[in-house]
């Protein structure tokens, strides 16, 4: 199908972009690296009067280091994220998730901060960024504010940000030192997760000593594992301890029951998709 028409900016720089945004009201939609909103557009699911553009907005791409954070602009491709460096070294689980982004096609196209704003439960970043407290650097005409991504998922599709926001940048404390993994169920290659499990640990002399675990599609925002993380610490790094943690990876959740499965199979899932991305990273 054919989109309706709409008229179409492609700002420069963040102020110019908010700005646009303000002046063509709520009925308008930014695009970033359009993975999710075209096809919305194709099947007219979504009609904006106005598309803005933030393709050519150069300051909100690339990765960088601000003392014990890393600050990811949103509009660093999968791709990027996927292979840069710093990324690798602070913030592997971020890395260990986008390489299970769809295709390397979307991987090129697609947007870090496109992908968090859309706010798929189904989708693979937002888990992750929840397990490292990464925090959503907000523009808007009253200014920048910053949301903790526990605070940022809020429903179905539905995120904190306000009416004529965009969303800058990422910031993620680093974890040097920490080990990762992301386990992602799907029933065929390229699909969304049924479930998916991001998961990363300190292990010190045998032990975990840190875990951050988080969940993907077991209720309408990713979840935290906490009972989870509070079972793994000051166990030894065995898949026997590792597995008896991941038996509390279900609770507080509230999977979905549809075509792909229903909530008590994604509840099993969690546990058993639990258990082998804490034990690939602690190398257990």
């Amino acid at each position: 199908m054919i989109p309706a028409a709409f008229d179409y900016v492609a700002p420069t720089t963040v102020d110019d972009a908010v700005r646009a945004l303000a002046e063509a009201g709520e009925d308008a939609k930014v695009i970033a690296g359009g993975q999710s909103l075209l096809p919305v557009l194709r099947m007219r699911l979504a009609a904006p009067s106005k598309l803005i553009d933030l393709g050519r907005v150069g300051e909100l791409r690339g990765v960088r280091e601000d003392g014990d954070a890393l600050v990811i602009g949103a509009m660093t491709t999968h791709y990027d994220v996927e292979g840069d460096p710093l990324i690798a070294e602070h913030a592997a689980l971020l890395a260990a998730a986008t390489h299970a982004v769809a295709d390397p096609q979307v991987r090129h196209r697609g947007t870090f901060g496109g992908s968090l704003a859309h706010a798929d439960p189904a989708g693979d970043l937002p888990a992750a960024a929840l397990a490292l407290d990464a925090e959503m650097v907000l523009s808007g005409m009253d200014g920048r504010r910053t949301i903790p991504a526990a605070e940022f998922f809020v429903d179905f599709f539905t995120t904190a940000m306000r009416p004529g926001e965009i969303l800058c940048e990422v910031r993620v404390p680093k974890l040097t030192g920490w080990h990762a993994h992301y386990e992602k169920f799907n029933r065929v290659a390229q699909a969304w997760s049924i479930v998916a499990v991001a998961a990363a640990v300190r292990v010190e002399g045998g032990s975990i000593a840190e875990a951050r675990v988080g969940l993907t599609n077991m209720g309408p925002t990713p979840v935290r594992a906490t009972a989870v993380e509070q079972a793994l610490v000051g166990r030894p790094a065995t898949a026997e301890a590792i597995k008896a943690a991941a038996e509390h990876a279900a609770e507080g959740t509230s999977p979905t029951t549809d075509g792909n499965a229903d909530a008590e199979f994604r509840q099993h899932l969690a546990r058993v998709l639990t258990s082998r991305a804490v034990a690939a990273a602690a190398g257990a």
